[in-house]
């Protein structure tokens, strides 16, 4: 059986090429996603573990519990602290660590980096062994500063050259005194580091006299857990926590496994629908070639063959098959791997050095999933083929689909279908997260329900569009009958093609819906001209919202500040605002009392004021951060949304109880509204600088549309592999088909069909395929986004649904254009068919 198998394999090398190829695509999309991944997450593991190399123990502030009316916050590290640290016994030196976020410019005044990667931090003393100089000397006063070398490369600097940065809002005009190599991960990355001498980054980075952290070095032949235990010993321990360098560098690798595992697990759940999609393709094809090998199938079982030994004969072509495509998938993901991490790096996310990794799990996983999904994908026709009495075999009164199978096959997808609906729109009922894994489960319970259905559904559908095919005359009449003839290889084919449009046109309903919302609740909320904030949403200086209240032309101005405070035993956080203007900034609803910020007098959003139990005239105590209590009262309750939301308290109120004020943003209203030129004046007011965001209402959206949009394009280019796959699908199912019926095209042929006709009958059979898949789909997709709408729209007051009519049409048409392309080798193949032959054929 063995031998006949292999010989059966290598007898259909062509009809199993589109079977190779499904596989091959699913299995270089698993195994790239792993290779990329795992590569990644090993560059970056191996870049942290060289940043702790100077650290043995870290000492970090221990944070003071939120009890009562004391607000929690972290303890300070004096300089008593580091003396302590040093003189442990085993302690050979320590170091105290000031660091921060600092937006350094290129040449051009543009941000380097993301805006996140950037940071900065302290040098310490002349010569630190955290980074060793390349070129110059330390930095001294706040007139100096040292750079990367990576981002001295990058940008052209030199020691010498004036740098323009942020730390918290003002421009800051340093000289570059020398340049350093570090092993930082996110400099390797792309990011900037900025260093500065102690003393000046202790006041950029709000902590003078003070440190985040003391990094301790331990003598030769101290262990880092002996030097942690000493530590522990000598520092009090409910102000300080010691962690060894070793445990922080597994932490930061278990972190890195941690984020990396969400781009692992999105790329996978692509790469499955991929195999799921070319699942149907492995069935189509072992089924075809099963029904036209049904007499040579028959004669084995005469001849003493039983049918676990066909079965197994069946099992073993699969699993050549998925072999062969497994191995090849796996050289291709490999490829696909090295691929992505190049790609990274010229789309300006460059990652850390590191070596390709190829784990053994990879390659287990490739060739598992190639070889399963093949051999479970083959399994059932193999054996329905055992299954069929040799003698009726024989005589191609082999068993058809009985009217009992079709009404069970129909009752199973009802069912399904309905418990798909059924839960799908029970999650829309529910809030937010609740409802994500009940509609995912309607959802993979609905399209389940519907392919099984889809025989059914392809006689009315193909039917209606009977009207348009007789246009085509007989080609057209033939194509219509081809369709229908096989039912379920019709819907095994249009199924692939509908899951990836069922995706594609849910993500595009949903995005256009979400980008709409934005829009409106941009417009309905902001009543400001422009919205100043740090590029990396870090807090601003209290500086930029009083230069620009003294700018000319502008009118009103008003920070957004969080507070932390306690109320009634609870840490809440206050907003603090200018009560004066915050009325002219913002357009927001008020269900109960007035919009009145001012002294005692604040207003707060309704769901805060569910959640408390307040209501207009309500009165309530606060403790602020400094440790004082005052009686507020609820002046009004407003309709709060993502952008603007809770307990707005006036900044007059709120400053004197705050040591280190920072805004998360500044809201402006200009004499003239919206210009550039307004827009131009602010920016120069803020001295250019690269790392503060100005933006209108439009910069806002556009912002947003912008990562929603390229969110959008990631998952279709992910989306592509499963209409390539569906594709390859169509190809394979025509191809087959044409062999399987070249008896009857050499008797059109013979009535008088000429080429060109056959041709056009093969094309349009595929294009109706296509169209019914790309309809069911189409359905689907727009079923599923709604509903994923209505979940959103229950934290989200401005949703709207809305329909992307073209790209709807274009998907429709993208369908069409699929059917098209994929009958070009089948309907070429079938036209070429010598008639005489053909009659003959068997």
């Amino acid at each position: 059986m063995f031998r006949t198998a292999l010989r059966n394999v290598l007898a259909h090398k062509a009809r199993l090429l589109m079977t190779v190829l499904a596989v091959l695509l699913g299995v270089a999309f698993v195994s790239g996603t792993l290779v990329f991944t795992n590569t990644i997450s090993g560059a970056y593991q191996n870049s942290s573990a060289k940043g702790f190399d100077h650290v043995d123990v870290a000492v970090t502030p221990g944070f003071q519990d939120a009890e009562g009316d004391r607000v929690g916050k972290p303890h300070e590290l004096t300089d008593a602290l580091l003396d302590e640290a040093a003189q442990v016994p085993g302690a050979a030196s320590a170091t105290g660590v000031v660091q921060g976020f600092t937006a350094v410019a290129d040449k051009d005044g543009k941000l380097i980096g993301d805006g996140f990667s950037t940071r900065g931090g302290n040098y310490w003393g002349a010569d630190d062994p955290r980074y060793p100089l390349v070129s110059g000397h330390a930095p001294k006063g706040e007139g100096e500063v040292l750079i990367d070398s990576r981002t001295a490369k990058r940008t052209g600097y030199e020691v010498g050259d004036t740098v323009r940065l942020s730390v918290d809002g003002p421009v800051l005009t340093p000289r570059i005194t020398g340049i350093f190599t570090t092993d930082d991960g996110n400099v390797a990355a792309g990011g900037s580091l900025a260093l500065f001498d102690t003393p000046t980054a202790q006041a950029l980075f709000g902590k003078t006299g003070t440190y985040h952290e003391i990094d301790v070095r331990a003598e030769d032949g101290v262990t880092q857990a002996a030097l942690k235990a000493e530590l522990d010993g000598a520092l009090p321990k409910d102000v300080v926590e010691t962690t060894t360098g070793q445990r922080l560098a597994d932490d930061q690798a278990e972190q890195i496994a941690r984020s990396m595992s969400g781009l692992k697990q999105g790329l996978l759940v692509f790469a499955g629908i991929a195999l799921f999609v070319g699942t149907f393709i492995i069935a189509n094809t072992f089924t075809m070639l099963v029904a036209q090998r049904t007499k040579e199938l028959a004669l084995m079982r005469a001849v003493g063959a039983s049918r676990r030994q066909v079965t197994r004969s069946v099992l073993i072509e699969a699993f050549v098959v998925g072999a062969v495509a497994a191995v090849s998938g796996l050289v291709a993901g490999v490829g696909i791997g090295a691929g992505l991490r190049s790609l990274m790096g010229t789309l300006d996310a460059p990652v850390p050095d590191g070596p390709l990794v190829i784990t053994p799990g990879t390659v287990a996983a490739a060739l598992a999933v190639g070889i399963l999904v093949t051999m479970l994908a083959a399994w059932l026709p193999g054996r329905r083929a055992a299954k069929i009495p040799p003698v009726a075999a024989m005589s191609s009164v082999h068993a058809r689909a009985t009217t009992k199978s079709l009404v069970l096959r129909n009752t199973l997808g009802a069912l399904f279908s309905a418990a798909g609906i059924t839960v799908v729109l029970a999650a829309t009922t529910m809030d937010g997260s609740d409802g994500q894994a009940p509609m995912g489960l309607g959802a993979v319970l609905l399209i389940i329900g519907v392919f099984i259905l889809t025989p059914l559904l392809s006689r009315p559908l193909i039917a209606a569009a009977a009207p348009v095919l007789r246009a085509f005359g007989v080609s057209g009449k033939l194509a219509r009958q081809n369709s229908v003839r096989n039912p379920r290889r019709t819907a095994a084919t249009a199924s692939a093609l509908m899951i990836g449009l069922t995706l594609i046109t849910g993500m595009t309903v949903m995005a256009g819906s979400l980008q709409k919302s934005i829009d409106k609740m941009a417009s309905s909320a902001i009543e400001a001209d422009y919205v100043v904030s740090m590029a990396n949403f870090n807090q601003l200086s209290p500086d930029v919202a009083e230069k620009l209240e003294k700018l000319d032309g502008v009118t009103a101005t008003s920070p957004l500040r969080d507070a932390p405070s306690r109320i009634g035993g609870e840490t809440e956080y206050l907003t603090g605002v200018n009560g004066a203007t915050i009325g002219k900034l913002t357009d927001l609803t008020v269900d109960d009392g007035s919009f009145t910020v001012g002294g005692t007098d604040v207003v707060v959003d309704d769901a805060t004021a569910d959640r408390l139990g307040w209501k207009a005239g309500s009165t309530f105590t606060v403790a602020y951060e400094d440790g004082q209590k005052q009686q507020l009262t609820v002046a009004g309750v407003y309709e709060g949304n993502e952008m603007i939301h809770g307990i707005m308290v006036d900044t007059a109120t709120l400053a004197p109880h705050q040591p280190d004020p920072l805004d998360m943003q500044v809201m402006v209203k200009t004499a003239g509204g919206t210009s550039e030129a307004a827009k131009d004046s602010l920016v120069k007011a803020l001295g250019s600088n690269p790392a503060i965001k100005v933006q209108d209402k439009k910069d806002i959206s556009n912002e947003i549309a912008q990562m929603v949009t390229l969110m959008l394009n990631m998952l279709y280019g992910l989306l592509a592999m499963a209409v390539i796959v569906a594709v390859l699908g169509v190809i394979n199912t025509l191809a087959m088909s044409v062999f399987e019926r070249s008896q009857e095209i050499g008797m059109l042929r013979a009535v008088g069909l000429d080429r060109r006709g056959i041709k056009r009958m093969v094309r349009l059979e595929s294009l109706v395929i296509s169209l019914f898949g790309g309809v069911l789909g189409i359905g689907l997709g727009v079923f599923f986004g709604w509903a994923a709408g209505q979940l959103m729209g229950s934290k989200m007051a401005t949703y709207e649904l809305v329909l992307p009519w073209d790209r709807l049409a274009v998907f429709l048409a993208l369908a069409a254009v699929v059917g098209v392309l994929a009958a070009l080798w089948p309907a070429r193949r079938a036209a070429r068919l010598n008639m005489l032959t053909a009659i003959k054929a068997e």
